[in-house]
C-alpha cells in the first residue's frame, strides 16, 4: 500500500507539436490504492482527443498487478481511437515486470520520452474505424 511519502504522482503535459499526444509523468507507487487515479487521468486525455499517450515512468519505483491492469486497459482504449500507449524511461524493476508479464511485447517501451515521441511522429496513420 502507498504511504504519504510514496503516493502516486501524476503530471500531464499536452505535447506542443501535436494536439493528439499527451505525455503523462508517473512517479511513486502504482498499486491497488492508486491505479484508479492513473486510469482516470489517462481516460481524461483520451476523452479530450489525445489518442497517443506517452507514459514517462522514470520516477515510478513500484508497480503491482493493478498498475499493469491500468496499462493494459489504457492500451486497449487508446487503440480503439486509432492511437496507442507508449511506455518510456522505465526503471529496472518496472522493466522486469513488463518483460515477465509480456506487456513489453504488446506495447512499445522506449528508453526515453523523446524516443517515444519520435516513434509517434514516424508511425503511419492508423485507419479510422
Amino acid at each position: 500500500m502507498s504511504t504519504d511519502n510514496e503516493a502516486l504522482n501524476v503530471e500531464v503535459e499536452v505535447e506542443v507539436r501535436s494536439a493528439d499526444t499527451a505525455v503523462v509523468t508517473v512517479g511513486g507507487e502504482l498499486d491497488l490504492d492508486s491505479a484508479t487515479l492513473l486510469h482516470h487521468h489517462l481516460v481524461n486525455q483520451l476523452h479530450h482527443g489525445r489518442k497517443h499517450l506517452v507514459l514517462d515512468l522514470a520516477a515510478l519505483h513500484f508497480m503491482d498487478s493493478m498498475g499493469l491492469n491500468v496499462l493494459l486497459r489504457a492500451t486497449r482504449e487508446a487503440r480503439q481511437v486509432s492511437g496507442n500507449l507508449y511506455v518510456a524511461a522505465v526503471t529496472p524493476a518496472v522493466s522486469r515486470l513488463l518483460e515477465l508479464t509480456g506487456l513489453s511485447a504488446t506495447s512499445p517501451v522506449y528508453e526515453t520520452v523523446a524516443d517515444a515521441l519520435a516513434a509517434i511522429d514516424s508511425a503511419p496513420a492508423a485507419p479510422q474505424g
